[in-house]
């Protein structure tokens, strides 16, 4: 049996409007015609770097691995096509029609099914003829990246999907007749062109991938990662770029894709990439800025330092990557934060350590990761980064249950001394604020967590820790569109989450914000795409369905994890979502205790 296996992917789903009739009325002119069709669209496609998996005469399903690819390639063949029907002069031209969506994809040999495929056929047989019809994942992962707008267009019934799917249509901007077609748009429709029209460009998008580790010592894997994790958060801190994860790049690794292919995928202008080699108290680090777009190197260095320069390293390398992209301005301005941990280069080591081994998310790990920055701390009572990471990890062995029930006090009590003891060190820390925003949080004070997390977000507007956690609290207290705004951009920045292994644990971050934003429609959206439902997030797309006057009992949510949730302390589980409204609590209380009955 083949192997299966999940990844995300852009679906792209076409086929020609009305074939069987032109079949009836002129059987050989209709399959030259076809042919003709199908070598454009297939040798576009590849062009693109697109792979057809299913194909049935008029129809054909594609794949691609960056979203700007598919939609570029989609538009180009739509493009030809309709030269190609301009020259027609006896023959009927045939008109194609595309739908396309990002998904997860379960792939066995060369099959391709998944939930993804069926939205992207959906969506293709909504289209007026001629259209190409996206759904919002896809505008919001190409918008101000390709030469076109992509414009509202309502929302459609999508069989066994949803009722009230929202899409958007690809506009070529070089024939609107802003004259003529603005009376036919709404306001907002007409303002939305308008703006994708003349808007220059969004903030510069930047990946870090892992650099090579050219030592030849066996263990110096740390080291090489710790480095590169923080320049991540270096380039984190400044607020005029937005700057994927830790955990996104570091999937280059265990991906077949080239840089710039890797790079298109999560919609990335500039690549970073080099290589590290320590010997003794040497280092040499080489660094390279790649325009992801042309695959041309802007800017290369390498520096071959003694160790205890590898902060001054991180700031320079920082600073002339950043006056590359964003021109000749001070950093200062940009409010960026200096964090140079330690001046004792050997507690900077064992923090680094401690990182390799929290990122490995096991009890023994977690263990390990303990013991090092003990070793940190030691030899450096003032390295406020450690005293931060100890709570962290900490946190990390509580919410994991890696501590027996014996050990949860202490550990309680040990996190809350080192994160004021790492506040006392450094008051600007956002690792710092973040995690007081949680634990507010947690004690139902939201105000104070939503100072710390809006702190923290000044700070580091780019970590997806602190997007997601400072946008929970934010859509808690009537700030829904910030919110919001932050919860999507950590999924755009960070879908898979370090420690997991889907995009869940964003998504469920989602449903709680449309929800409290009376957004039913994207809760109910969001909500579908998990891979497994937890109980909040569940009973919140049973509330959704709800209001929106759905019955719930009849759908496949509800038939699939009723009876896993029957039973459920309904109470304490509501109390844990932390929903500051009474009301909202007590209707969500009201529903459950039904469910139950």
């Amino acid at each position: 049996m083949s192997k299966v296996n999940r990844r995300l992917a852009t679906i792209l789903a076409t086929d020609c409007v009305g074939f069987s009739k032109f079949m009836e009325a002129d059987e050989e002119g209709t399959l030259l015609s076809l042919k003709a069709c199908r070598e454009i669209i297939d040798n576009l496609i590849e062009e693109h770097g697109g792979r057809i998996f299913h194909t049935a005469g008029d129809s054909v399903l594609a794949e691609f691995n960056s979203t700007v690819e598919c939609l570029n390639a989609a538009k180009h063949f739509q493009e030809a096509l309709n030269s190609r029907a301009e020259k027609l002069i006896d023959a009927a031209p045939l008109v194609w029609r595309v739908g396309i969506h990002v998904d997860d994809i379960l792939v066995e040999a060369d099959n391709v099914y998944g939930r993804g495929v069926n939205i992207a056929a959906r969506l293709e047989a909504h289209c007026e003829p001629g259209q190409i019809l996206v759904s919002r994942i896809v505008r919001e992962q190409v918008q101000k990246r390709v030469g076109f707008a992509i414009q509202a267009a309502g929302s459609r019934s999508l069989k066994n999907i949803s009722d009230e799917f929202e899409v958007f249509s690809v506009v070529d901007l070089s024939s609107i007749d802003h004259e003529k077609s603005e009376p036919e748009l709404s306001k907002t429709q007409a303002q939305d062109i308008k703006k994708s029209a003349t808007s220059v460009r969004s903030k510069p998008r930047l990946a870090i991938l892992p650099f090579e580790n050219n030592s030849r010592e066996s263990d110096a894997g740390f080291l090489v990662d710790g480095i590169v994790e923080d320049l991540i958060t270096e380039f984190s801190m400044i607020r005029e770029l937005d700057v994927l994860s830790r955990a996104t790049t570091s999937e280059f690794k265990n991906r077949d894709a080239d840089a710039l292919t890797f790079a298109s995928n999560f919609s990335s202008d500039f690549v970073v990439m080099g290589g590290i080699r320590s010997s003794g108290s040497r280092i040499r680090i080489s660094v390279e800025l790649i325009d992801a777009t042309s695959g041309s190197v802007l800017w290369s260095q390498k520096y071959d330092r003694v160790m205890d320069d590898v902060f001054d390293i991180q700031d320079q390398i920082v600073r002339a990557i950043t006056i590359r992209l964003l021109g000749e301005i001070e950093l200062n301005s940009l409010g960026r934060a200096k964090r140079k941990p330690t001046e004792n280069i050997s507690s900077y080591e064992f923090l680094l350590r401690a990182k390799e081994q929290h990122h490995l998310f096991t009890a023994e790990a977690n263990k390990k990761a303990l013991e090092f920055i003990d070793k940190a701390i030691l030899l450096d009572e003032g390295n406020a980064q450690a005293h931060a990471w100890k709570t962290c990890t900490l946190g990390q062995g509580m919410y994991r249950e890696y501590f027996n029930p014996e050990e949860i006090e202490s550990a309680q009590t040990n996190a809350i001394y080192h994160l004021n003891k790492a506040l006392e060190l450094n008051e600007n820390d956002f690792e710092v604020h973040r995690m007081l925003s949680a634990v507010y949080l947690s004690n139902h004070e939201y105000d104070k967590a939503a100072e710390h997390g809006l702190k923290a977000f000044q700070l580091n507007p780019n970590d997806p820790r602190v997007l997601s956690g400072t946008g929970e609290v934010l859509v808690r207290v009537n700030q829904q569109d910030q919110g919001l705004d932050m919860l999507e951009k950590a999924l755009a920045l960070d879908p898979v989450p370090m420690g997991q292994t889907t995009s869940d644990n964003r998504f469920k971050d989602l449903v709680l914000g449309y929800f409290l934003a009376n957004k039913l429609e994207q809760c109910i959206e969001t909500a579908k795409a998990l891979v497994e439902f937890d109980e909040r997030s569940w009973l919140l797309l049973m509330r959704s369905y709800q209001l929106i006057g759905l019955a719930f009992s009849e759908s496949t949510e509800f038939a699939h994890n009723a009876q896993r949730f029957k039973g459920l302390d309904w109470q304490a589980s509501i109390d844990r979502f932390h929903i500051p409204s009474v009301g909202v609590r007590s209707d969500l209380m009201e529903l459950a205790q039904g469910l139950n009955a």
